[in-house]
C-alpha cells in the first residue's frame, strides 16, 4: 500500500463504486478511475497507476459480467470469441503506440464520438427492441464481422489509444450483432474482461501492480459494477441509452481537455 492518507483513499474509493456503476451500464469508467489514481498518486510512476486501475477494474467488470449472464441473453460463447480477438488486437495497438501522436488521435476520435452521439440521439430505436418481439438470430456473418473488426478493431484502438473502449464496444456491438443495449452491455463485458486479464497478466510479470491498494478499491469498484448491472437490467435499453449520451459528450469534453487545454 502506498504512503496515503486515509482521505485521500476514501476518495479513491468513491471513484471506483462510481467507475464501476458506469461501467457495468454502457462502459467508460475508465473515464472516472484512471484519472482519480492519477490525481490521487500523482507521486508514482505510471506503469504502476495503469497495472493497478487494471486490477481494480477487472474485479468489477467481472462482476458485472457474471450479473448480466445469469439474467440477460447473453452468448457466452460468441462473446469469449470475440474477447479472445480484442485480446490479440491491444496486443498489436500496445506495439505500434509508440509511433503513433495522441495528439493526432483525439480529433478523430472526437469526430467519431459526436458522430455516434449525433445517430444515437436522433435514432430512438436504435439498441431497442419492439415489446415482445424475438432477437434476430445470429448468422456466422455477423458473428466472424464481430470477432474481426469489433473484437480485433476496437481491440487494436484500445491497445493503441484507449479512452472510451467500453463503450465504443457497446454501440458495435449492438450495430452489428443487433443486439439491444442491454444485452451489447452484458456482451461487452465479457469482452472488458478478457482484455482486462491480458493486460493485467502483462503489468503483473512487470512488478507494476499495488495489489493491497487495488484489493481495497476492488470491494468498491466489484459491489459498483453489480448495483449497475443490476439496475440497467431492470431499468431497460432506454436508460443505458440516457447513459451512454452522458458517457459519450463527457468522454468528447475530456478528450478536448486533453487536447487544447
Amino acid at each position: 500500500m502506498p504512503d496515503i492518507s486515509l482521505t485521500t483513499l476514501a476518495l479513491l474509493c468513491l471513484a471506483a463504486l462510481a467507475a464501476g456503476w458506469i461501467d457495468a451500464v454502457v462502459g467508460g469508467g475508465g473515464l472516472l478511475l484512471l484519472p482519480a489514481l492519477l490525481l490521487g498518486l500523482p507521486h508514482l510512476p505510471a506503469a504502476q497507476i495503469l497495472g493497478t486501475n487494471k486490477a481494480v477494474a477487472i474485479v468489477g467488470t467481472s462482476g458485472a459480467a457474471v450479473t448480466y449472464v445469469r439474467k440477460a441473453p447473453v452468448q457466452v460463447g460468441t462473446a469469449v470469441r470475440i474477447g479472445l480477438a480484442a485480446l490479440a488486437g491491444s496486443m498489436g495497438g500496445a506495439f505500434f503506440a509508440a509511433g503513433i501522436s495522441s495528439e493526432v488521435l483525439r480529433p478523430v476520435i472526437m469526430v467519431v464520438l459526436l458522430g455516434v452521439a449525433g445517430f444515437v440521439m436522433f435514432r430512438p430505436s436504435f439498441g431497442t427492441r419492439p415489446e415482445g418481439a424475438e432477437r434476430p438470430a445470429l448468422t456466422r456473418a455477423r458473428v466472424v464481422t464481430a470477432i474481426v473488426v469489433v473484437g480485433g478493431g476496437i481491440g487494436f484502438y484500445d491497445g493503441l489509444f484507449g479512452p472510451g473502449t467500453g463503450t465504443f464496444l457497446v454501440l458495435a456491438l449492438t450495430a452489428v450483432l443487433h443486439l439491444d443495449l442491454v444485452t451489447a452491455s452484458a456482451t461487452a463485458k465479457i469482452v472488458n474482461v478478457c482484455t482486462n486479464a491480458g493486460a493485467l497478466a502483462m503489468f503483473a510479470y512487470q512488478g507494476h501492480v499495488m495489489w493491497l491498494l487495488a484489493a481495497v478499491m476492488a470491494v468498491f469498484n466489484l459491489a459498483g459494477g453489480m448495483v449497475g448491472a443490476r439496475m440497467a437490467l431492470r431499468k431497460g435499453s432506454e436508460f443505458v441509452r440516457g447513459v451512454l449520451l452522458v458517457v459519450v459528450f463527457s468522454l468528447v469534453a475530456k478528450l478536448a481537455f486533453d487536447q487544447w487545454a
